[in-house]
């Protein structure tokens, strides 16, 4: 374990370790582009030039390892006046459009040369090298080529992570530039990394383009809903309106990428929306309060409940946290005495999965249903042919479809139904037959866990406040069950996750805290 000394500290890092990792460690940035913890050593920017004593010329910190005694100036004018001529040689040809780049706000270009930059150019306007602008190579991504300083980060990627190979470099010189075979784009599930990874403009998200400057935009740690592998995500957002996920570092999960297919499930939480609660009444859809509306549910089903253990029923949705899950049980075994209770082992897409970050259950929290003790399966099948067959008499449903049926097989199935009660967040087969439809909040709007397909209960957050007059589920659950004379005192998705670890053996001596940003392994 080398000791050395940065800027004059000391410090001690295990064997191996560069000295751009070295200084990271006591708070010590060191400028780079090419350099990515996730990716090979190329050197190739020269950003991350640092003085050593001892040695004749500058080293590059991020292939340079450590070793004993090694004293290391990153602060020095010889340092400083290195890089800034780096970044001159950098800019030569980079266009001025940064009025117009997406990359704006976010731009390592930007950010260096308002710290190492700030000179004027010696390079003639009309003498910069001119490329593509705004090519479609496919994915999501869009290419300028102008904008591109060859740092290899995305060439990098596609060798080493997707190993798909699509991106290589042309040409030499000044006229080198990133680019795909003619007729060969972009062809895996993991090309938005491409805009993450990309320290400038040139490779951008082909969905986010234009949409948003990015200083207007706030952040909320989330989990990816898309499947049950759990990537960790950032959730981007302004206002009520949500305009991006992009990947979390989590080592045990998702590292620091995520597909394509989840990097789009954002757009859940902005369209096709139920925004406010409503009965349907011989047919059309009549605008009805909370106030109204939830006590008629809870009526609906207690009287049914009344009648006999098979004519009250609940299908829960993998798609709820472990919180609503554990309410939603609890509200058919103890309030409805129901052994009506499943949710759907169907899901929605065509089952890929890719053996990466892609599984085939495109659910957040299968795994948590099962473990809370919520069947699916045969149960699920079951609870259909009991509904199909006219037992029950109302049904409350948590989602926006069951199973895999069209909806043409939805409205059959719940027309056996005398009173169907959904909590859901978009407008599905479901809403459009549901005798009373009752919103709640999106994955972005509230908090609370999902447990992955491995077993990793992970948290997310709310970002912002529920949309129109939906309501968060755990709070709409709370005040159901009350209303059936439960008595909860349940004051939001930490109490209840509190309740639910003292009880739920998988899921004891958890708390918020022990969870915290990365996750944790529940029992087996």
């Amino acid at each position: 374990m080398p000791n050395l000394t940065i800027n004059g500290i000391a410090v001690a890092v295990p064997d191996g370790t560069t000295i751009l990792n070295a200084a990271k460690t006591i708070g010590v940035h060191v400028p780079h582009y090419c350099y990515h913890p996730r990716l090979s050593i190329a050197g190739n920017c020269r950003m991350c030039l640092v003085e050593v004593e001892k040695f004749p010329k500058l080293q590059t910190a991020c292939s340079t390892v450590v070793t004993e005694g090694m004293i290391v100036r990153t602060d020095t004018e010889k340092v400083r006046k290195a890089v800034t001529g780096v970044l001159e040689l950098i800019l030569i040809h980079h266009p001025i459009d940064c009025p117009i780049c997406d990359q704006a706000g976010e731009c390592g270009l930007q950010n260096y040369y308002m710290t190492y930059g700030l000179h004027k150019s010696r390079y003639a306007l009309e003498d910069k090298v001119h490329k593509k602008k705004v090519q479609d190579i496919g994915g999501q991504i869009v290419l300028d080529a102008e904008r591109c300083i060859l740092c290899s980060r995305c060439v990098r990627f596609l060798d080493e992570v997707t190993q798909t190979r699509e991106l290589h470099i042309f040409s030499r010189g000044d006229h080198s530039e990133i680019s795909v075979f003619p007729g060969r784009p972009l062809s895996n599930d993991y090309t938005g990394n491409l805009a993450d990874i990309c320290p400038v403009g040139a490779l951008t998200s082909k969905d986010f383009r234009f949409k948003c400057r990015v200083w207007f935009l706030k952040g909320a740690e989330s989990i990816c809903t898309g499947c049950s592998n759990g990537c960790n995500v950032e959730a981007h957002f302004k206002g009520d309106i949500l305009y991006r996920l992009k990947p979390r570092e989590n080592e045990a999960v998702n590292r620091s990428w995520m597909c394509d297919f989840g990097r789009l499930e954002y757009k859940k939480a902005n369209d096709a929306r139920l925004l406010a609660p409503f009965v349907r009444e011989g047919g059309a859809e009549k605008a009805v309060s909370w106030g109204a509306l939830v006590p008629r549910v809870a009526l609906e089903l207690s009287r049914a409940a009344e009648a006999g253990p098979d004519a009250a029923a609940v299908i829960a949705s993998p798609q709820l946290s472990n919180e609503e899950l554990y309410l939603a049980r609890r509200i058919a075994t103890e309030l409805l005495g129901t052994r009506n209770l499943a949710f759907t082992h169907r899901a929605p897409g065509d089952g890929f999965e890719d053996g990466f970050l892609i599984r085939a259950d495109k659910n957040p929290n299968s795994r948590g249903a099962r473990l809370l003790g919520i069947p699916d399966g045969a149960a699920f099948d079951a609870l259909v042919e009991r509904i199909a067959a006219g037992t029950v008499r109302a049904l409350l449903v948590f989602g926006n479809v069951v199973g895999s049926f069209t909806e043409a097989e939805t409205a059959a199935l719940l027309s056996k139904v005398p009173f169907v009660a959904q909590v859901g967040t978009n407008d599905g087969p479901v809403s459009k037959v549901a005798t009373a439809v009752m919103p709640s909040a999106s994955f972005a709007e509230r908090g609370g866990t999902f447990t992955s397909h491995a077993g990793r209960v992970q948290r997310f957050r709310a970002g912002f406040a529920p949309r129109g007059k939906a309501r968060n589920t755990v709070d709409l659950l709370v005040e159901l069950a009350n209303r059936m004379g439960a008595g909860w005192t349940f004051a939001g998705e930490a109490s209840v996750f509190h309740a639910l670890s003292a009880t739920e053996a998988p899921f004891a001596g958890m708390t918020y805290e022990s969870v915290g940003s990365q996750g944790q392994e529940c029992k087996p």
